[in-house]
């Protein structure tokens, strides 16, 4: 069977796939660095989450952006780049709710659009991944 990215359309869902994974990347390690960056104080004023928690999931969108690109990069152990996305997922579905509990609807949608996106991701470079049957020995 081809791989997805040998015909025109595969191309360009891969060079789609690859700005996507960059401009998320980018906004993830933005957000993840200001976890760390900001007062703790500053960052709780809408709502009270405890400062050890906001710098967990800071050190999960970092690891997350890296996540996004560095693997297909080098490609090395290209399925962990959609293990990476859905983790981000999870994060946008937590960030979601809290939007919508503290009353900000278009950060809510925003944070859903940002989710659907990773899902493209995760879901396409799934599929691109290339498949390791266990009889050979190697892993993904």
């Amino acid at each position: 069977m081809n791989s997805v990215a040998t015909n025109q359309s595969g191309r360009k869902l891969n060079v789609l796939l690859w700005v996507l994974q960059i401009l998320l990347a980018m906004l993830f390690l933005f957000a993840g660095v200001m976890k760390f960056v900001m007062p703790v104080a500053e960052m709780t004023k809408q709502i009270a989450l405890p400062g050890w928690f906001l710098h967990f999931i800071g050190a999960a969108e970092i690891f997350g952006a890296i996540g996004l690109v560095l693997p297909w990069i080098l490609r090395i152990r290209t399925g962990l780049t959609p293990l990476a996305a859905a983790g981000l997922v999870v994060i946008m579905i937590g960030a979601t709710v809290l939007n919508l509990q503290i009353g900000q609807r278009g950060g809510a949608l925003t944070t859903v659009v940002i989710g659907l996106l990773l899902v493209l991701v995760a879901y396409n470079r799934r599929r691109m991944a290339p498949h390791i049957h266990p009889s050979s020995g190697a892993s993904l």
